[in-house]
């Protein structure tokens, strides 16, 4: 399906070579909404040629911090000038990008480019979805298509039917159990190309759209590049539901489409599951009797509106514990509107929950972070795990409202009996929270942010090398792109952000930040490549990254902002961590092998960037000059 999608946009439908050019149907701005400006205008956008690009503001609860980042024009925030390039913004209140694009935009069968991967949960509705950088974002803004390396596909196959108080979030932690991470890994290194993961079988046309955006969401956490369903009639009533029938296409795999491997399910087999603080996915009955200190229902992903009402009605007339705090975080206005009228809201105040706003940070767990010592229960999935970073455990939302009644974990086949959950067809779509462009009202006279210089490799570098992934959320980093440049005695920033074990390296930094030199990091686990991909705009100092194994799409964001991936064997991680630098030869030598030199060791590492993506790693960018010629679209 994917390739289906892609062969349909692509100036070569045959799909060959290592990138193909694509017509991109939606761009949709989380992460870094002024940084994709930024980079769209420097190419020369007037308005956007894209058929729905959309800014997601997802700063609810305004402080002095983040109304500083929009007076500062920071590459996170959301200005007004978006609608005057047919960029609508999502205001805040709106609810979580994910489920707010799910129902308000996403379409079937069509191709979207964002910055976070959280959206992938949007392919429940048979769209598909790819994370690329915010530079590479401003390309598809400026000219309506990108250069995207054709996928391979995993299929899942589904059979059988959820029994009581099984969620889709049980089979989404079942399938992390199944270890499809190493599935995805193991074709990443036989093809070099992006897995995507194409959910068949019987059992997936009896799943609300809901679910399947549920399981689309662990394709981050597994490796996968998307996550994809079937385009049916299930989708076909959803649209109906939101209003939007226009938008519905069919999607189906052609008969005897290849995939390179299949993964099959039972879903009559799954029990219900929880992620415990280690990530490890165990039966609930492991932890059950330890008592929780915070639940947090709803986010933005790992919960349906279904969920939502059938939560509500466990804890009706019931009452939240002394030492339990219950927050509950609507994952869109629609579900809060629902939850409303049908009274669902009323009962789960009057248990004691706390209704909070759906801002970003929920789900970061920068705001309502997990209590010390305490035990917290969430439906959403985590940010990627990496020290210093909030632990807490991912159930479903039955787990959660057992939890809440009883005070402790367990399982919630332990209430009397199953509750029926009627959910309503006539669903709110008043779309007063997007703000769009209206014959020029909203022209903003703000000067369009500022992008970015690009650094390009010159010569030989000697970078330090920093062991694991630097600390904070990255907007203090050196030179954070879409900011002023720092003063030269500001750009040993990185170091205050360098892991514990890594301090001092990082304090050794050379003063010039990428100038004269940078930083190598060398990372060990998937995680930790998640976290620096999704803030490698901050991170400036960072030149090279060295792992064991980075994903495809990450390879591909890495290049367009001129960092170098290179791959590792797991056995030399150990001896290079130890060293204080290494050194690259100039950009001219580098081939499929480079000769890297970490310390007074020499290590063959592996250059992972291919085709076009080695001359944007070399020339720092992606961005094209304003008046170059165009792609054809198709």
């Amino acid at each position: 399906m994917p390739q289906k999608i892609l062969a349909g946009r692509a100036t070569d439908p045959q799909l060959r070579g290592d990138l193909v050019q694509v017509k991109v149907d939606q761009v949709i701005l989380s992460r870094a909404p002024s940084r994709a400006l930024a980079e769209a205008i420097a190419t020369g956008m007037k308005k956007t040629p894209v058929e729905v690009a959309v800014a997601y503001d997802g700063t609810c609860v305004a402080d002095a911090s983040s109304l500083a980042d929009i007076d500062e024009g920071s590459p996170h925030s959301v200005s007004p000038e978006f609608p005057t390039y047919n960029i609508p913004i999502a205001r805040p209140g709106i609810g979580f990008p994910a489920p707010v694009h799910l129902e308000r935009f996403a379409a079937p069968a069509r191709l979207a480019l964002t910055d976070d991967p959280r959206l992938a949960t949007v392919g429940g509705i048979g769209m598909l979805s790819l994370v690329v950088s915010p530079s590479q974002l401003g390309q598809a803004l400026a000219t309506g298509s990108a250069w995207l390396r054709p996928p391979r596909s995993v299929q899942i196959h589904l059979s059988g039917r959820v029994r009581p108080f099984v969620c889709a979030r049980d089979v989404a932690l079942e399938l992390l159990r199944r270890n499809l991470d190493e599935v995805v890994r193991r074709i990443e290194g036989e093809h070099h190309a992006p897995v995507i993961l194409e959910f068949a079988g019987p059992s997936a046309r009896l799943l609300s759209v809901g679910d399947r955006a549920v399981l689309c969401g662990i394709a981050p956490q597994v490796g996968a590049a998307a996550a994809l369903f079937v385009s049916d009639e299930k989708t076909e009533v959803f649209l109906r539901d939101q209003r939007r029938s226009k938008a519905h296409r069919a999607l189906v795999p052609d008969p005897g489409a290849p995939c390179e491997e299949v993964v099959s399910i039972d879903l009559g087999t799954v029990d219900p599951l929880l992620m415990d603080e280690e990530g490890v996915v165990r039966p609930v009955r492991d932890l059950a009797g330890k008592p929780v200190a915070q639940v947090v229902l709803g986010g933005d992903s790992g919960v349906t509106l279904r969920d939502m009402l059938a939560a509500a009605l466990l804890l009706k007339s019931k009452r939240v514990p002394s030492r339990l705090d219950l927050l509950v975080a609507p994952p869109s206005r629609q579900v809060l509107e629902v939850l409303a009228q049908s009274g669902a809201l009323v009962d789960l105040v009057a248990t004691g929950a706390r209704i909070v706003e759906p801002d970003r940070r929920v789900v970061t767990s920068e705001i309502y972070p997990p209590p010390p010592g305490g035990l917290s229960l969430r439906t959403a999935d985590p940010e990627p795990r990496i020290a210093g970073t909030p632990s807490f455990v991912v159930a479903s939302a039955e787990t959660l409202a057992y939890a809440v009644a009883t005070g402790a974990v367990g399982d919630p086949r332990s209430f009397k009996r199953p509750v029926r959950v009627t959910v309503p067809r006539a669903l709110p779509t008043d779309d007063v929270l997007i703000l769009r462009d209206k014959k020029g009202e909203q022209v903003s006279t703000k000067k369009p942010p500022p992008a970015p210089a690009a650094v390009p490799w010159k010569g030989p570098l000697t970078l330090d090398v920093l062991a694991g992934v630097p600390k904070g959320n990255g907007r203090a980093a050196v030179g954070a792109r879409g900011r002023k440049a720092p003063a030269p005695a500001e750009a040993a920033a990185p170091a205050a952000q360098a892991a514990p074990a890594a301090d001092e390296k990082a304090q050794e930094a050379p003063a010039e930040g990428k100038a004269a030199g940078g930083v190598a990091l060398v990372l060990s686990t998937l995680d930790e490549v998640r976290a620096v991909a999704e803030r490698a705009t901050d991170l400036s100092s960072v030149r090279a990254v060295v792992a064991p194994f980075v994903p495809s799409t990450a390879v591909s964001a890495f290049a367009s902002e001129g960092i170098a991936t290179f791959l590792v064997g797991a056995e030399a991680l150990g001896s290079i961590k130890e060293q204080k630098s290494v050194e690259l030869p100039a950009p001219a030598q580098w081939g499929d092998r480079v000769a890297a030199v970490f310390g007074s060791e020499r290590v063959e590492v592996a250059w992972l960037a291919t085709g076009m993506e080695r001359s944007w790693t070399h020339a720092g960018t992606v961005r094209q000059p304003p008046g170059a010629s165009k792609p054809a679209r198709s």
